[in-house]
């Protein structure tokens, strides 16, 4: 069989309805924030607080919402759903998956606020006296509850919505095709372009003004080790221009090498860092307060959940705006990057993997690293640190360095965060550049490398102009109040997910009658050699044109007689499928192709592979539009495989003609047909 060579990268992939208005947008609000940086912090900030005012309870009850949606999701029938095709596996390792999870989601946030956030509500706790035992406890679990499960859960309901339309459905890999149940084919017009726009300049936008900050924090830590004065603009564009840099270098090696390497290394100092702090503090009093601030967040979980503060003082309440709604609303405009980034390294994962794994593993890690870090700063400010750190609290660049001023080492361990912070920035920007580049191409598997260069530098140019102007924290405001009307599109997106779900559990679970069952044991001695006598390619190709093909060409002609305009489709690579379209719904599909393995190590005929262990061997399997896994049809003679067919058909007839078969409009029209290892895959 020819291998078939995959086909050159096109030169660009961009689509211009999202590009074109998208760019306009961005240097319309960087002028404004340039330009008049204190008038547009005005108006973002009374709109962020008009917001916070009115539409607090919205915030509490949509993130609660996603969190309870996601569990039960994970311990229902509809867990062992795959991200992909019933038989897909995960593309990356555990380790290398959780490590990309880490470094996207939370890296730089970890080490800005590691410290300052418990020490800000230690010295200024919403409701505890300050400074006290009580305050403590009091910041450790509202660092806790930022955080924790709820942050993840924001990021999680994005993702696991477009890796199952993506990958289960075909569909591409865009915040657009969450929405098929809803809008069908509508999402390829100015729906569709309307929400891809929004998620990519809230994009740019979350990720550049999380750069500006993350350079500050970088160049405080760069005056304390080196006694330079970094607080020039020209020092610090350069050093933008050097992360972006590296970013782009990244970026050219792709996102299994580049972003997974960095990564990986990321995990590897944090996890160094972490260690020493723990072992360098006072361990024995930060390993009790873990097992308390686990248990005081677990108890108070339903509480913290869905706080409002409506019965409290309004000091209180503006404490909840500036803080909580503060925080849902960030996650919520950072969460279509890193949604679709999950996405994208989360294909071949069950449902109730991807979201015990992204929902447990990375809290956990958060949770120990704030108490390491945030235990830490609050018992040297009791014991002799107090006037070192207290003082120092508002200025949360350069706090973490102060923090290890009080530590022995404090040289190395500001060389390690300085190379940690350093490393954070270029993922977050390769990876933003990936994911942003995904979004202006409507989810095009292969793109020239120039587009996440340009993509790259367009983060760097934007984070460099904002903080040249001072007009970092009024874009952070408009941000945040772009949140709110994504928060609506997250709950259409969970609906979303809640028919698709519906739809396939009903045709993986569908019984057939039993005159459906084809075969009655009539050619058993031709199944038995088959079994026994594994094919290779020669042979699997000879069945599927001398059996397979004829057999769907029969039945379509049938179809066709009868008034349905049906076909066959095939390719080059004996890949070939009866397609049977119906309007308004999505199209009967039964394919077939071939499957290469390994041959066997054991085998009842050892000369079934004449003792070569690196011999390939062929099966000949059916695919389904669906997702549901194929199987080998190699056994069967022309009219049985005739009557497969009719079996499958009989199985997608009950379901559109069921009370729910709406339910099946949760994919496109028509799927092409799947690729070859190494075949890049087409868009629908």
């Amino acid at each position: 069989m020819a291998t078939q060579q995959p086909s050159p990268v096109p030169r660009c992939t961009l689509s211009l309805p999202i590009l074109v208005p998208s760019l306009i947008v961005i240097g319309l609000l960087l002028l404004t924030c340039s330009l008049a940086p204190d008038a547009a912090a005005r108006f973002f900030g009374a709109g962020q607080s008009w917001i916070a005012q009115h539409f607090s309870w919205f915030y509490v009850l949509v993130v609660g919402l996603f969190l309870i949606l996601l569990l039960v999701l994970a311990f229902s029938t509809y867990g062992r759903i795959r991200l992909g095709p019933d038989d897909a596996r995960p593309e990356f390792s555990f380790t290398s998956w959780l490590a990309m999870l880490f470094a996207a989601g939370m890296g730089i946030g970890l080490m800005y606020f590691g410290v300052g956030e418990p020490m800000m509500h230690f010295l200024s706790p919403p409701q505890a006296s300050a400074g006290t035992p009580a305050a403590a406890r009091e910041a450790m679990v509202t660092t806790f509850f930022h955080w924790g499960f709820h942050a993840w859960a924001i990021y999680a309901i994005v993702g696991l919505v477009l890796a199952y339309f993506g990958f289960r459905y075909n569909l591409p890999l865009t915040i657009r095709s969450g929405l098929y149940p809803i809008f069908k084919e509508r999402i390829r017009g100015p729906i569709g372009h309307a929400v891809d726009i929004f998620a990519l300049v809230g994009t740019i936008f979350g990720i550049a003004t999380t750069l500006g900050y993350g350079v500050l924090q970088l160049s405080a830590g760069i005056t304390r080790l080196t006694g330079m004065d970094t607080g020039g603009e020209l020092f610090r564009f350069s050093l933008i221009g050097v992360v972006i840099a590296l970013a782009a270098i990244s970026a050219v090696t792709g996102l299994d090498k580049g972003v997974r390497r960095l990564s990986e290394l990321n995990l590897l100092l944090a996890i160094s860092l972490l260690l020493f702090v723990l072992f360098a503090g006072p361990t024995e009093y930060i390993l009790g307060a873990l097992s308390e601030n686990i248990g005081n967040y677990v108890s108070q979980l339903t509480q913290l959940t869905f706080r409002t503060f409506t019965y409290t003082e309004p000091n209180q309440s503006g404490w909840f705006g500036n803080w909580t709604l503060l925080y849902w609303a960030w996650w919520i405009s950072w969460s279509p990057f890193v949604g679709l980034f999950i996405a994208r390294i989360s294909r071949g994962r069950t449902l109730r993997e991807f979201i015990l794994g992204v929902l447990f593993v990375p809290t956990a890690f958060n949770l120990l690293w704030m108490t390491v870090f945030g235990n830490s700063a609050i018992w040297l400010s009791l014991h002799g640190g107090e006037q070192a750190l207290a003082q120092s609290a508002s200025n949360v660049d350069a706090l973490l360095f102060n923090f290890f001023d009080l530590l022995p080492a404090s040289g190395i361990t500001s060389a390690l965060a300085v190379i940690l912070i350093s490393v954070f920035f270029i993922t977050s920007a390769d990876s933003g550049a990936f994911v942003i580049d995904n979004i202006a191409t409507q989810g095009a598997e292969r793109s020239p490398v120039w587009q996440r260069l340009f993509w790259a530098a367009l983060l760097g140019l934007t984070a460099a102009i904002l903080m040249a102007t001072g007009g970092l924290a009024a874009l952070q405001s408009m941000t945040l109040i772009a949140a709110l009307p994504f928060a609506g599109i997250m709950l259409l997106l969970c609906y979303s997910l809640w028919r698709g779900l519906q739809a396939d559990l009903a045709h993986s679970t569908r019984r057939l009658s039993p005159a459906s069952d084809f075969w009655n044991g009539k050619h058993w001695r031709h199944r038995l050699d088959r079994l026994v006598r594994h094919t290779g390619p020669r042979e699997a190709e000879r069945f599927i044109t001398l059996t397979a093909q004829p057999a769907l060409q029969s039945v379509c002609d049938e179809l066709n007689e009868r008034g349905l305009n049906s076909r066959v489709e095939q390719n080059d690579n004996c890949l070939l499928a009866l397609v049977v379209p119906q309007e308004g719904r999505r199209d009967f599909y039964y394919g077939v192709r071939l499957e290469s393995r390994a041959a066997p190590a054991f085998n009842p005929l050892a000369a079934a592979h004449s003792g070569d262990q690196d011999k390939r061997l062929c099966e000949v399997m059916t695919f389904f539009a669906d997702g549901r896994a194929g199987y080998d049809i190699q056994y069967l003679t022309r009219d049985e495989v005739s009557a497969d067919v009719l079996r499958q058909y009989e199985r997608y007839l009950s379901l559109i003609q069921n009370e729910s078969a709406e339910l099946l409009n949760s994919a496109p029209e028509h799927t092409p047909l799947p690729p070859l290892e190494g075949e890049s895959r087409p868009s629908p």
